[in-house]
């Protein structure tokens, strides 16, 4: 692009839409490198030179920012809009960046404010290099001193908007302290980060086609035993899996050994059928990434993992590996419960019924997709998830007007692993008891989750049609039902003997009752009492920045009691709590295991 003064190249622009994800790319020149505008998004990895603005926000709910390097440019992150007045950027989170020789660093209209907390920011981990400004406010004033004419300067945490600790909430804008890091997530001091793997240096004769095999991958054979057999010998071989483009379906557990090395080919589908997975009670996995206790690694990408007509005993994906020494990965690995083409869970199968009160009326078993969409149990470690997306379908993908459905899936992402999760730019959606739940972990990074409450909820309510089961560590509802009728919905993100939990930016969005949306208009939050439930005396080492909610009167829940209020906290449409610290639980063993440097 240009890099004439006055020009008006444009790099990215993005001005609509509810992302997101987007890594490794360089950007020269431009009025604008990146111009952005998108409900939820998580970028990494973007290096920018020579632009007037290296990013302009014109409106987000949330968006994270890490490992942004920017170079020779006049303002570094532009998120004042308009004017105070008219300010639509909701929240910005940037972590672990450099930005070398820009007069401003970041720039804001962020006014102080009890109620309003519109341009929420939070900054932690980020070198400055000949940044004159640091962060500019209204009418040129300096919130944040930068270096000056010359030299250099670390940011270690800084905050504009409301903050609690765990009280509040109180209006600042300030250097604050960062979030305790777990040595084990890092890599030198920042979280531990990795691309996806392309394999363009490795020859044609190191990958292995599905369809080579035997694999028919037309949603009608049995693929199981192709799979299965091409999986475990290109392991023991160092190959490649090459799954081709098409729809693979399966009827027993598909394993993957450590070791293995699978990409998909434009987004095949593998997708359980069949009576293995249908008892509830004594669900299996549809995958399966090691066995208990298995030790190695594993690499895994661009794959759909769906079920086809009732699987109430499927687990879509457990994960049971455990990566010491090098974390595992899976990139742009989906779950897809319901709503396209083959999966028998569409709106000629499973139309959406507001109007009939379930219960009495029975729940249609048909329609009940899946058990859990992602399992990480007891024991796994060393797993590092990025642009990974569990849906279960609220509406028909190949309906032309996209008419709602009702598809049930118990559980979301269960995240039982010993220690050591990254999750980078991963969402979670419609399941009946949550979406995300951290139960009996440590050392977990979160960049940018989201969520979305299941839309036909309350009619019925999250206890149906999965019973909540004290063996694994369901939610029991006695707190989150409404106005004590027993009218329950999901949580969004539930956090349960845990410690040192970092989550950097979260949305977490329920819109309707019983597919209505009048509960989620602006000031309403009606749609379900609370999304974000911390519990369990083991509790500790709790932080979380730009949590934004909508729909939910209480935005965070410890052990049963509300401590932030919606209406406290009102944004340009979700409310937003700039920083959240919880550290007062009792003391538990620390956390000792060596960086991902180190080891």
């Amino acid at each position: 692009m240009s890099q004439t003064a006055g020009n008006q190249h444009q790099g990215v622009f993005i001005e609509d839409g509810s992302g997101g994800f987007m890594s490794d790319l360089t950007f020269n020149g431009g009025q604008n490198a990146a111009f952005f505008g998108n409900q939820q998004f998580t970028v990494k990895n973007l290096t920018i030179n020579n632009a007037n603005n290296a990013i302009n926000m014109v409106w987000d709910w949330g968006w994270t920012f890490k490992s942004i390097t920017i170079n020779n440019c006049s303002v570094g992150l532009n998120i004042s809009n308009i004017s105070p007045s008219e300010q639509t950027v909701g929240s910005a989170t940037f972590i672990d960046s450099n930005i070398n020789n820009t007069p401003i660093g970041f720039l804001t209209s962020h006014v102080l404010n009890t109620t309003f907390t519109n341009s929420s920011f939070v900054l932690e981990n980020v070198k400055l290099n000949n940044v004159r400004t640091a962060v500019q406010g209204v009418g040129n004033t300096t919130l944040l001193f930068g270096t000056g004419t010359s030299g250099t300067k670390s940011i270690e945490g800084w905050t504009q908007g409301h903050s609690y600790a765990p009280d509040g909430p109180s209006s600042i804008s300030r250097e604050i302290a960062a979030f305790s890091r777990p040595q084990a997530l890092l890599d030198g001091d920042k979280y531990y980060e990795r691309s996806k793997p392309q394999y363009a240096d490795q020859p044609a004769e190191q990958f292995t086609s599905v369809r080579s095999a035997g694999a028919k991958g037309d949603g009608v054979t049995d693929d199981y035993q192709v799979l299965q057999d091409t999986i475990i010998r290109a392991a023991g071989a160092g190959r490649i899996v090459f799954v081709d483009a098409g729809v693979y379906k399966i009827t027993k557990t598909l394993y993957i050994p450590k070791d293995s090395k699978i990409i998909g080919e434009a987004y095949p589908v593998i997708m359980s059928s069949g009576s293995f997975f249908t008892n509830m009670d004594s669900p299996q996995p549809v995958i399966q990434v090691g066995q208990r206790g298995e030790e190695g690694c594993v690499e895994w990408s661009d794959t759909i993992v769906s079920t086809q007509g009732a699987q109430p005993g499927a687990i879509a994906i457990q994960w049971n590996l455990v990566s010491s020494e090098k974390p595992s990965g899976m990139w742009d690995v989906h779950v897809r419960i319901g709503g396209f083409a083959g999966s028998q869970l569409q709106l000629a199968d499973c139309r959406a019924t507001p109007d009939t009160a379930t219960p009495p009326a029975p729940i249609d078993t048909s329609c009940v997709g899946a058990h859990t969409s992602m399992h990480v149990t007891t024991g796994a470690r060393g797993l590092y998830l990025e642009n990974v997306w569990l849906w279960t379908a609220d509406h028909d993908l190949d309906d032309a007007t996209f008419t709602n459905i009702t598809v049930y899936a118990g559980r979301g992402l269960n995240m039982q692993a010993e220690r050591n999760v990254w999750l980078v730019g991963t969402s979670v959606e419609h399941h009946s008891l949550y979406q995300y739940q951290l139960a009996n972990t440590r050392d977990v990074f979160m960049g940018q989750i989201q969520s979305e409450t299941a839309y036909y909820q309350p009619n019925p309510d999250a206890t149906l049609p999965f019973a909540p089961s004290a063996e694994l560590l369901d939610p029991q509802f006695s707190s989150s039902c409404k106005n004590g009728t027993g009218q329950c919905s999901g949580w969004g993100l539930r956090i349960l003997d845990s410690q040192d939990i970092g989550v950097y930016g979260a949305g977490l969005y329920s819109f309707f009752q019983n597919y209505d949306n009048t509960c989620s208009s602006p000031y309403q939050e009606d749609c379900q009492r609370g999304i974000l439930s911390i519990e369990g005396s083991k509790t500790q080492n709790i932080n979380v920045c730009n949590l934004n909610t909508v729909g939910a009167s209480s935005m965070i829940d410890i052990d049963g009691s509300s401590v932030a209020n919606a209406s406290d906290n009102v944004n340009v449409f979700p409310d937003t709590i700039a920083v959240f610290k919880l550290q007062s639980k009792p003391q538990d063993e620390p956390s000792s295991t060596p960086s991902i440097a180190s080891s």
